[in-house]
Protein backbone atom coordinates (compact mmCIF):
# COMPACT_ATOMS: atom_id res chain seq x y z
CA UNK A 1 0.00 0.00 0.00
CA UNK A 2 1.91 3.31 -1.51
CA UNK A 3 -0.56 6.43 -0.96
CA UNK A 4 -3.58 7.21 1.33
CA UNK A 5 -5.32 7.15 -1.59
CA UNK A 6 -5.52 3.56 -1.30
CA UNK A 7 -6.61 3.06 1.86
CA UNK A 8 -9.33 5.56 1.35
CA UNK A 9 -10.70 2.97 -1.82
CA UNK A 10 -10.03 0.14 0.42
CA UNK A 11 -11.89 1.61 3.24
CA UNK A 12 -14.78 2.50 0.88
CA UNK A 13 -14.82 -1.27 -0.59
CA UNK A 14 -15.01 -2.26 2.99
CA UNK A 15 -17.93 -0.56 3.94
CA UNK A 16 -19.53 -1.24 0.30
CA UNK A 17 -19.65 -4.89 0.79
CA UNK A 18 -20.39 -4.78 4.71
CA UNK A 19 -23.82 -3.12 3.83
CA UNK A 20 -24.76 -5.25 1.33
CA UNK A 21 -24.27 -8.46 3.15
CA UNK A 22 -25.91 -6.86 5.68
CA UNK A 23 -29.23 -6.14 3.67
CA UNK A 24 -28.99 -9.62 1.60
CA UNK A 25 -28.20 -8.23 -1.36
CA UNK A 26 -26.58 -9.67 -3.85
CA UNK A 27 -23.83 -7.77 -6.31
CA UNK A 28 -26.63 -7.86 -9.10
CA UNK A 29 -29.44 -6.47 -7.27
CA UNK A 30 -27.33 -3.82 -6.28
CA UNK A 31 -26.28 -3.06 -9.79
CA UNK A 32 -29.77 -2.83 -10.81
CA UNK A 33 -30.61 -0.52 -7.89
CA UNK A 34 -27.97 1.46 -8.72
CA UNK A 35 -27.52 1.53 -12.66
CA UNK A 36 -24.15 0.63 -12.12
CA UNK A 37 -22.43 -2.45 -13.83
CA UNK A 38 -21.73 -5.90 -11.41
CA UNK A 39 -17.67 -5.90 -12.62
CA UNK A 40 -17.63 -2.04 -11.32
CA UNK A 41 -19.41 -3.14 -8.06
CA UNK A 42 -16.79 -6.02 -7.80
CA UNK A 43 -13.69 -3.29 -8.29
CA UNK A 44 -15.15 -0.80 -5.81
CA UNK A 45 -15.65 -3.93 -2.98
CA UNK A 46 -12.08 -4.94 -3.73
CA UNK A 47 -10.59 -1.24 -3.20
CA UNK A 48 -9.54 -1.74 -6.57
CA UNK A 49 -11.85 1.74 -7.55
CA UNK A 50 -13.30 4.71 -6.05
CA UNK A 51 -16.37 6.08 -7.70
CA UNK A 52 -17.36 9.87 -8.40
CA UNK A 53 -19.77 11.66 -6.63
CA UNK A 54 -22.58 10.90 -8.75
CA UNK A 55 -22.10 7.55 -8.54
CA UNK A 56 -22.05 7.37 -4.84
CA UNK A 57 -25.35 8.90 -4.72
CA UNK A 58 -26.53 6.23 -6.43
CA UNK A 59 -25.02 3.77 -3.95
CA UNK A 60 -25.95 5.62 -1.07
CA UNK A 61 -30.11 5.67 -2.56
CA UNK A 62 -29.59 1.89 -3.56
CA UNK A 63 -28.06 1.12 0.30
CA UNK A 64 -30.33 3.09 2.04
CA UNK A 65 -27.84 5.11 3.80
CA UNK A 66 -27.27 9.14 3.60
CA UNK A 67 -24.11 10.49 1.75
CA UNK A 68 -21.54 11.54 4.47
CA UNK A 69 -21.87 8.41 6.20
CA UNK A 70 -21.02 6.61 3.47
CA UNK A 71 -18.01 8.35 2.59
CA UNK A 72 -16.90 9.04 6.05
CA UNK A 73 -13.35 6.98 6.82
CA UNK A 74 -14.90 5.47 10.04
CA UNK A 75 -15.65 2.09 9.61
CA UNK A 76 -17.64 -0.59 12.04
CA UNK A 77 -16.66 -1.52 15.22
CA UNK A 78 -16.97 -5.39 13.52
CA UNK A 79 -14.40 -3.51 11.15
CA UNK A 80 -12.45 -1.66 13.69
CA UNK A 81 -8.90 -3.86 13.43
CA UNK A 82 -8.98 -3.76 9.91
CA UNK A 83 -8.97 0.72 10.00
CA UNK A 84 -6.52 -0.21 12.77
CA UNK A 85 -4.50 -1.98 10.70
CA UNK A 86 -4.92 0.19 7.52
CA UNK A 87 -4.17 3.53 9.25
CA UNK A 88 -0.56 1.59 10.49
CA UNK A 89 2.84 1.74 8.70
CA UNK A 90 2.70 -2.28 8.66
CA UNK A 91 1.48 -2.87 5.06
CA UNK A 92 3.63 -0.17 4.23
CA UNK A 93 6.80 -1.28 5.75
CA UNK A 94 6.36 -4.91 5.33
CA UNK A 95 7.86 -6.35 2.16
CA UNK A 96 4.92 -8.70 1.42
CA UNK A 97 6.78 -9.53 -2.00
CA UNK A 98 9.88 -11.35 -0.41
CA UNK A 99 7.15 -14.04 1.19
CA UNK A 100 5.66 -14.10 -2.21
CA UNK A 101 2.45 -12.06 -1.02
CA UNK A 102 1.47 -9.21 -3.44
CA UNK A 103 0.25 -6.49 -1.55
CA UNK A 104 -3.19 -6.49 -3.99
CA UNK A 105 -3.69 -10.42 -2.73
CA UNK A 106 -3.66 -9.39 0.73
CA UNK A 107 -5.80 -6.40 0.34
CA UNK A 108 -8.50 -8.89 -1.66
CA UNK A 109 -8.77 -11.05 0.73
CA UNK A 110 -9.27 -8.35 3.10
CA UNK A 111 -12.17 -6.90 0.99
CA UNK A 112 -13.44 -11.60 0.28
CA UNK A 113 -13.36 -11.93 4.40
CA UNK A 114 -13.04 -8.56 6.19
CA UNK A 115 -15.15 -10.19 9.30
CA UNK A 116 -12.54 -13.18 9.36
CA UNK A 117 -10.01 -11.11 8.93
CA UNK A 118 -10.29 -8.08 11.32
CA UNK A 119 -11.16 -11.65 14.19
CA UNK A 120 -7.69 -12.64 13.24
CA UNK A 121 -6.15 -9.44 13.26
CA UNK A 122 -7.83 -8.69 16.90
CA UNK A 123 -6.15 -11.83 17.42
CA UNK A 124 -2.57 -11.14 16.78
CA UNK A 125 -2.76 -7.35 18.54
CA UNK A 126 -4.20 -9.39 21.55
CA UNK A 127 -1.64 -11.81 21.63
CA UNK A 128 0.80 -8.91 21.11
CA UNK A 129 0.06 -6.89 23.94
CA UNK A 130 -0.46 -9.75 26.59
CA UNK A 131 2.75 -10.97 25.56
CA UNK A 132 4.32 -7.69 25.79
CA UNK A 133 5.40 -7.76 22.22
CA UNK A 134 7.29 -4.81 21.06
CA UNK A 135 7.35 -3.88 17.46
CA UNK A 136 10.70 -4.44 17.05
CA UNK A 137 10.50 -7.85 18.24
CA UNK A 138 7.41 -8.43 15.34
CA UNK A 139 10.39 -7.02 12.86
CA UNK A 140 12.69 -9.34 14.19
CA UNK A 141 10.22 -12.59 13.98
CA UNK A 142 9.36 -11.58 10.34
CA UNK A 143 12.97 -11.57 9.33
CA UNK A 144 13.67 -14.62 11.17
CA UNK A 145 10.84 -16.16 8.64
CA UNK A 146 12.66 -14.60 5.83
CA UNK A 147 16.06 -16.44 6.79
CA UNK A 148 14.25 -19.59 7.10
CA UNK A 149 12.68 -19.22 4.05
CA UNK A 150 15.80 -19.08 2.07
CA UNK A 151 18.04 -21.27 4.76
CA UNK A 152 19.43 -18.07 5.53
CA UNK A 153 22.05 -18.02 2.01
CA UNK A 154 21.11 -15.13 -0.16
CA UNK A 155 23.37 -15.00 -3.74
CA UNK A 156 22.88 -11.54 -4.41
CA UNK A 157 24.50 -10.38 -1.61
CA UNK A 158 27.34 -13.32 -2.00
CA UNK A 159 27.64 -11.62 -5.42
CA UNK A 160 28.45 -8.20 -4.05
CA UNK A 161 30.99 -9.34 -1.57
CA UNK A 162 33.09 -10.95 -4.35
CA UNK A 163 32.53 -7.48 -6.20
CA UNK A 164 33.90 -5.43 -3.45
CA UNK A 165 36.83 -7.76 -2.71
CA UNK A 166 37.72 -7.74 -6.42
CA UNK A 167 37.30 -3.66 -6.49
CA UNK A 168 39.53 -3.27 -3.61
CA UNK A 169 42.10 -6.37 -4.50
CA UNK A 170 41.35 -8.18 -1.49
CA UNK A 171 42.80 -11.79 -2.49
CA UNK A 172 40.72 -14.89 -1.73
CA UNK A 173 42.80 -16.02 1.21
CA UNK A 174 42.62 -12.77 2.92
CA UNK A 175 40.15 -12.06 5.47
CA UNK A 176 40.44 -7.99 5.78
CA UNK A 177 41.58 -6.64 9.16
CA UNK A 178 40.10 -3.27 11.39
CA UNK A 179 42.52 -0.90 9.54
CA UNK A 180 41.81 -1.61 5.72
CA UNK A 181 38.31 -1.94 5.96
CA UNK A 182 38.29 1.67 7.93
CA UNK A 183 40.98 3.04 5.11
CA UNK A 184 38.07 2.12 3.02
CA UNK A 185 35.73 3.84 4.73
CA UNK A 186 37.69 6.88 5.10
CA UNK A 187 39.53 7.49 1.95
CA UNK A 188 36.51 5.66 -0.41
CA UNK A 189 33.48 6.92 1.25
CA UNK A 190 34.68 10.13 2.92
CA UNK A 191 34.05 8.78 6.57
CA UNK A 192 35.32 10.39 9.81
CA UNK A 193 36.05 7.48 12.37
CA UNK A 194 36.88 8.58 16.01
CA UNK A 195 36.88 6.25 18.81
CA UNK A 196 34.85 7.24 22.65
CA UNK A 197 35.88 5.73 25.75
CA UNK A 198 34.37 5.38 28.72
CA UNK A 199 34.97 8.71 30.11
CA UNK A 200 34.55 10.81 27.14
CA UNK A 201 31.02 9.45 26.44
CA UNK A 202 30.20 6.95 30.09
CA UNK A 203 26.51 6.88 28.42
CA UNK A 204 27.41 5.60 25.21
CA UNK A 205 29.54 2.67 26.77
CA UNK A 206 27.41 -0.43 26.22
CA UNK A 207 27.33 0.29 22.37
CA UNK A 208 29.69 -0.26 19.40
CA UNK A 209 29.59 2.25 17.60
CA UNK A 210 26.92 5.52 16.75
CA UNK A 211 27.11 6.62 12.77
CA UNK A 212 25.89 10.22 12.27
CA UNK A 213 24.96 10.97 8.52
CA UNK A 214 25.14 14.50 8.72
CA UNK A 215 28.65 14.64 9.21
CA UNK A 216 29.55 11.14 7.64
CA UNK A 217 30.99 10.50 11.37
CA UNK A 218 31.39 7.15 12.75
CA UNK A 219 31.77 6.61 16.45
CA UNK A 220 32.93 3.47 17.62
CA UNK A 221 33.61 2.13 21.32
CA UNK A 222 37.62 1.83 22.21
CA UNK A 223 36.71 -1.19 24.13
CA UNK A 224 35.99 -3.27 21.13
CA UNK A 225 38.20 -6.10 19.57
CA UNK A 226 40.13 -5.88 16.42
CA UNK A 227 37.53 -8.71 15.18
CA UNK A 228 34.07 -6.61 16.49
CA UNK A 229 35.84 -3.35 14.67
CA UNK A 230 36.29 -5.05 11.55
CA UNK A 231 32.62 -6.26 11.52
CA UNK A 232 31.43 -2.72 12.50
CA UNK A 233 33.35 -1.26 9.28
CA UNK A 234 32.09 -4.45 7.70
CA UNK A 235 29.06 -3.20 7.94
CA UNK A 236 29.19 0.53 7.52
CA UNK A 237 30.75 -0.83 3.86
CA UNK A 238 27.76 -3.45 3.58
CA UNK A 239 25.31 0.23 3.85
CA UNK A 240 27.30 1.73 1.30
CA UNK A 241 28.27 -0.62 -1.38
CA UNK A 242 24.80 -1.80 -1.11
CA UNK A 243 23.50 1.45 -1.39
CA UNK A 244 20.99 1.08 2.01
CA UNK A 245 19.22 4.20 2.96
CA UNK A 246 17.32 3.61 5.26
CA UNK A 247 19.38 1.96 8.03
CA UNK A 248 19.45 2.52 11.83
CA UNK A 249 22.57 4.53 13.20
CA UNK A 250 23.34 2.57 16.57
CA UNK A 251 25.07 -0.74 16.21
CA UNK A 252 22.70 -1.69 19.19
CA UNK A 253 18.80 -1.84 17.80
CA UNK A 254 17.57 0.02 20.74
CA UNK A 255 14.27 1.18 18.12
CA UNK A 256 13.19 0.67 14.47
CA UNK A 257 11.05 2.87 12.64
CA UNK A 258 10.81 0.47 9.62
CA UNK A 259 10.72 -3.20 9.11
CA UNK A 260 13.29 -2.08 6.16
CA UNK A 261 15.52 -0.98 8.29
CA UNK A 262 15.75 -4.06 10.25
CA UNK A 263 16.37 -5.96 6.95
CA UNK A 264 18.36 -3.50 5.97
CA UNK A 265 20.49 -3.94 8.71
CA UNK A 266 20.89 -7.75 8.31
CA UNK A 267 21.68 -7.63 4.81
CA UNK A 268 24.74 -5.28 5.59
CA UNK A 269 25.63 -7.19 8.76
CA UNK A 270 25.37 -10.52 5.90
CA UNK A 271 27.66 -8.24 3.22
CA UNK A 272 30.33 -7.61 6.17
CA UNK A 273 30.09 -11.82 7.06
CA UNK A 274 30.99 -12.35 3.14
CA UNK A 275 33.41 -10.10 2.48
CA UNK A 276 35.43 -11.17 6.15
CA UNK A 277 35.07 -14.84 5.49
CA UNK A 278 35.27 -16.08 2.13
CA UNK A 279 33.58 -19.15 1.64
CA UNK A 280 35.73 -20.56 -0.76
CA UNK A 281 38.13 -20.78 1.51
CA UNK A 282 35.73 -21.44 4.72
CA UNK A 283 34.18 -24.41 3.03
CA UNK A 284 37.39 -26.28 2.16
CA UNK A 285 38.19 -26.17 5.43
CA UNK A 286 35.04 -27.39 6.73
CA UNK A 287 35.24 -30.01 4.62
CA UNK A 288 38.61 -31.25 6.02
CA UNK A 289 36.87 -31.12 9.44
CA UNK A 290 33.73 -33.04 8.83
CA UNK A 291 36.30 -35.60 7.61
CA UNK A 292 37.89 -36.46 10.85
CA UNK A 293 36.64 -39.15 12.78
CA UNK A 294 37.80 -37.67 16.17
CA UNK A 295 35.53 -34.22 17.01
CA UNK A 296 38.26 -31.44 17.46
CA UNK A 297 37.02 -28.39 19.15
CA UNK A 298 40.71 -26.92 18.90
CA UNK A 299 40.37 -27.37 14.83
CA UNK A 300 37.39 -25.66 14.99
CA UNK A 301 39.08 -22.41 16.66
CA UNK A 302 41.98 -22.89 14.16
CA UNK A 303 39.99 -22.30 11.13
CA UNK A 304 38.13 -19.51 12.62
CA UNK A 305 41.03 -17.38 13.67
CA UNK A 306 41.91 -17.79 9.98
CA UNK A 307 39.44 -14.93 9.69
CA UNK A 308 39.33 -11.38 11.08
CA UNK A 309 35.64 -12.39 12.74
CA UNK A 310 34.10 -12.67 16.04
CA UNK A 311 32.97 -16.08 16.63
CA UNK A 312 29.22 -15.06 16.42
CA UNK A 313 30.06 -14.08 12.96
CA UNK A 314 31.95 -17.37 12.36
CA UNK A 315 29.13 -19.30 13.10
CA UNK A 316 26.41 -16.97 10.79
CA UNK A 317 28.38 -17.52 8.50
CA UNK A 318 29.16 -21.20 9.01
CA UNK A 319 25.20 -21.55 8.71
CA UNK A 320 25.03 -20.05 5.53
CA UNK A 321 27.54 -22.17 3.76
CA UNK A 322 26.04 -25.56 5.66
CA UNK A 323 22.55 -24.81 3.89
CA UNK A 324 24.17 -24.17 1.00
CA UNK A 325 27.73 -25.80 0.03
CA UNK A 326 26.89 -28.92 2.01
CA UNK A 327 23.20 -29.21 1.66
CA UNK A 328 22.63 -29.47 5.37
CA UNK A 329 19.42 -27.71 6.11
CA UNK A 330 18.22 -28.99 9.07
CA UNK A 331 20.38 -26.28 11.69
CA UNK A 332 19.32 -23.64 14.74
CA UNK A 333 21.70 -20.97 15.76
CA UNK A 334 21.69 -19.82 19.32
CA UNK A 335 23.14 -16.82 21.52
CA UNK A 336 22.49 -16.66 25.22
CA UNK A 337 24.43 -13.87 27.57
CA UNK A 338 24.94 -14.53 31.18
CA UNK A 339 26.58 -12.32 33.43
CA UNK A 340 29.65 -13.50 35.31
CA UNK A 341 28.64 -15.10 39.11
CA UNK A 342 24.59 -14.47 38.03
CA UNK A 343 22.36 -17.84 37.22
CA UNK A 344 20.58 -17.04 34.73
CA UNK A 345 20.60 -16.72 31.06
CA UNK A 346 19.59 -14.35 28.84
CA UNK A 347 18.47 -15.58 25.34
CA UNK A 348 19.01 -13.21 23.09
CA UNK A 349 18.89 -14.64 19.07
CA UNK A 350 17.55 -17.71 17.64
CA UNK A 351 17.26 -18.97 13.86
CA UNK A 352 15.36 -22.16 13.31
CA UNK A 353 15.70 -24.12 9.96
CA UNK A 354 14.80 -27.71 10.89
CA UNK A 355 11.32 -26.69 10.53
CA UNK A 356 10.94 -28.47 14.33
CA UNK A 357 9.83 -26.95 17.74
CA UNK A 358 12.95 -28.67 20.21
CA UNK A 359 15.01 -26.80 20.45
CA UNK A 360 13.09 -23.96 20.99
CA UNK A 361 14.03 -20.47 22.44
CA UNK A 362 10.17 -19.01 23.23
CA UNK A 363 9.31 -20.37 26.54
CA UNK A 364 8.42 -17.21 28.94
CA UNK A 365 10.19 -16.66 32.50
CA UNK A 366 11.22 -20.44 32.37
CA UNK A 367 14.14 -21.71 32.85
CA UNK A 368 16.29 -23.31 30.04
CA UNK A 369 17.63 -26.88 30.44
CA UNK A 370 21.17 -26.54 32.18
CA UNK A 371 22.93 -29.46 30.28
CA UNK A 372 22.14 -27.54 26.65
CA UNK A 373 26.25 -27.03 25.95
CA UNK A 374 24.92 -23.66 25.32
CA UNK A 375 24.89 -23.08 29.28
CA UNK A 376 27.62 -25.40 30.25
CA UNK A 377 30.17 -24.00 28.79
CA UNK A 378 29.30 -21.02 29.84
CA UNK A 379 30.26 -21.81 32.89
CA UNK A 380 33.27 -22.72 32.23
CA UNK A 381 34.14 -20.28 30.64
CA UNK A 382 33.46 -18.50 33.89
CA UNK A 383 35.47 -20.81 36.25
CA UNK A 384 38.84 -19.70 33.62
CA UNK A 385 38.26 -15.85 34.21
CA UNK A 386 38.25 -16.62 38.00
CA UNK A 387 41.21 -18.11 37.46
CA UNK A 388 43.17 -16.08 34.75
CA UNK A 389 41.18 -12.77 35.52
CA UNK A 390 38.31 -11.17 33.97
CA UNK A 391 40.58 -9.49 30.71
CA UNK A 392 41.09 -13.13 29.46
CA UNK A 393 40.03 -12.94 25.88
CA UNK A 394 39.90 -16.92 26.13
CA UNK A 395 37.44 -18.61 23.75
CA UNK A 396 36.25 -21.96 24.48
CA UNK A 397 34.73 -24.52 21.99
CA UNK A 398 32.98 -27.67 22.79
CA UNK A 399 30.42 -29.76 21.45
CA UNK A 400 27.83 -32.67 22.84
CA UNK A 401 25.13 -35.02 21.00
CA UNK A 402 21.81 -33.66 22.95
CA UNK A 403 18.96 -36.18 22.95
CA UNK A 404 16.02 -34.64 23.38
CA UNK A 405 13.82 -36.26 26.23
CA UNK A 406 10.44 -37.73 24.81
CA UNK A 407 11.21 -36.70 21.54
CA UNK A 408 13.47 -38.35 18.75
CA UNK A 409 15.07 -35.37 18.17
CA UNK A 410 18.82 -35.82 18.28
CA UNK A 411 21.14 -33.03 17.52
CA UNK A 412 25.07 -32.79 16.98
CA UNK A 413 25.57 -29.15 19.02
CA UNK A 414 28.68 -27.13 19.20
CA UNK A 415 29.00 -24.05 21.07
CA UNK A 416 31.61 -21.32 21.50
CA UNK A 417 31.95 -19.00 24.30
CA UNK A 418 33.82 -15.49 24.64
CA UNK A 419 33.94 -12.60 26.43
CA UNK A 420 31.64 -10.21 25.57
CA UNK A 421 33.26 -6.43 25.17
CA UNK A 422 32.03 -3.80 25.76
CA UNK A 423 30.23 -5.10 28.54
CA UNK A 424 32.43 -6.11 31.52
CA UNK A 425 32.00 -9.24 33.17
CA UNK A 426 29.43 -10.53 30.23
CA UNK A 427 30.10 -13.61 28.74
CA UNK A 428 28.11 -14.95 25.28
CA UNK A 429 27.87 -18.29 23.57
CA UNK A 430 27.06 -19.00 20.24
CA UNK A 431 25.99 -22.30 19.22
CA UNK A 432 25.15 -24.04 16.01
CA UNK A 433 23.00 -27.16 16.50
CA UNK A 434 22.39 -30.09 13.39
CA UNK A 435 19.54 -32.30 13.16
CA UNK A 436 21.04 -35.89 13.08
CA UNK A 437 19.99 -37.63 9.70
CA UNK A 438 21.59 -39.71 7.17
CA UNK A 439 23.12 -36.70 5.48
CA UNK A 440 24.51 -35.47 8.36
CA UNK A 441 25.85 -38.72 9.50
CA UNK A 442 27.26 -39.41 5.90
CA UNK A 443 29.46 -35.76 6.20
CA UNK A 444 30.11 -35.83 9.91
CA UNK A 445 32.62 -38.80 10.30
CA UNK A 446 33.42 -37.84 14.02
CA UNK A 447 29.31 -38.24 15.20
CA UNK A 448 30.85 -42.12 16.25
CA UNK A 449 33.55 -40.87 18.47
CA UNK A 450 33.16 -42.15 22.07
CA UNK A 451 35.05 -39.14 23.54
CA UNK A 452 32.39 -36.93 21.74
CA UNK A 453 29.52 -36.30 25.11
CA UNK A 454 26.30 -37.70 24.72
CA UNK A 455 23.08 -35.88 26.93
CA UNK A 456 19.44 -35.88 27.63
CA UNK A 457 18.25 -33.16 27.13
CA UNK A 458 15.18 -30.73 27.33
CA UNK A 459 13.97 -27.46 26.56
CA UNK A 460 13.58 -26.28 30.07
CA UNK A 461 12.55 -27.32 33.38
CA UNK A 462 9.36 -26.39 34.16
CA UNK A 463 8.56 -29.21 30.96
CA UNK A 464 11.05 -31.36 31.82
CA UNK A 465 10.28 -34.99 33.76
CA UNK A 466 13.42 -35.89 34.60
CA UNK A 467 13.27 -36.81 38.23
CA UNK A 468 16.85 -37.53 38.22
CA UNK A 469 18.44 -34.13 37.48
CA UNK A 470 20.66 -32.67 39.18
CA UNK A 471 20.66 -29.52 37.42
CA UNK A 472 17.27 -28.86 37.69
CA UNK A 473 16.60 -24.93 38.72
CA UNK A 474 12.58 -25.46 39.15
CA UNK A 475 10.39 -27.92 39.55
CA UNK A 476 8.28 -29.41 36.14
CA UNK A 477 5.29 -27.13 36.74
CA UNK A 478 4.04 -26.55 33.16
CA UNK A 479 4.59 -30.79 32.61
CA UNK A 480 2.40 -31.71 36.17
CA UNK A 481 -0.10 -29.21 35.03
CA UNK A 482 -0.43 -31.00 30.88
CA UNK A 483 -0.28 -34.24 33.38
CA UNK A 484 -3.21 -33.35 35.49
CA UNK A 485 -5.26 -32.20 32.70
CA UNK A 486 -4.75 -35.79 30.85
CA UNK A 487 -5.77 -37.37 34.07
CA UNK A 488 -9.04 -35.18 34.23
CA UNK A 489 -9.61 -35.69 30.67
CA UNK A 490 -9.37 -39.53 31.20
CA UNK A 491 -11.58 -39.48 34.30
CA UNK A 492 -14.35 -37.48 32.06
CA UNK A 493 -13.71 -40.22 29.56
CA UNK A 494 -14.19 -43.19 31.93
CA UNK A 495 -17.73 -41.41 32.68
CA UNK A 496 -19.09 -42.42 29.42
Amino acid sequence: MSANSDKVKIIFGLKIRQLRLDKKLSLSEVAEKSGLSISYLNEIEKGKKYPKTEKIMALSDALDIDYDSLVSLKLSKQLEPIAELLNSNILTELPLEIFGVEPADFIELMSEAPAKISAFISTIIEISRNYDMRVEQFYFSVLRSYQEMYDNYFPDIEESAQQFRKLFEISEITSPNDTLLSDILQNFYGYQIEEFTRESHPDLITIRSVYNPKTSKLLVNGDLSPEQRAFTFGRELGYQFLQLKNRPYISSVIEVNSFEQVLNNFKASYFAGAVLINKNVLVDRLTYFFASPKWNGDMMLSIMRLFNATPEMFYHRLSNLMTSHFKINNLFFLRFNNEVDHKLFYLTKEMHLAKLHTPHGTALNEHYCRRWVSLTILKDLEKIQKEEGYDSEKVLCKAQVSEYIDTNNHYFVMSLAKPSPPNKKMNSSVTLGFAIDDNLRSMAQFLNDPALPRRKVNETCERCGAVDCTERMKPPLVLDKKHSLERLKQAIASLE
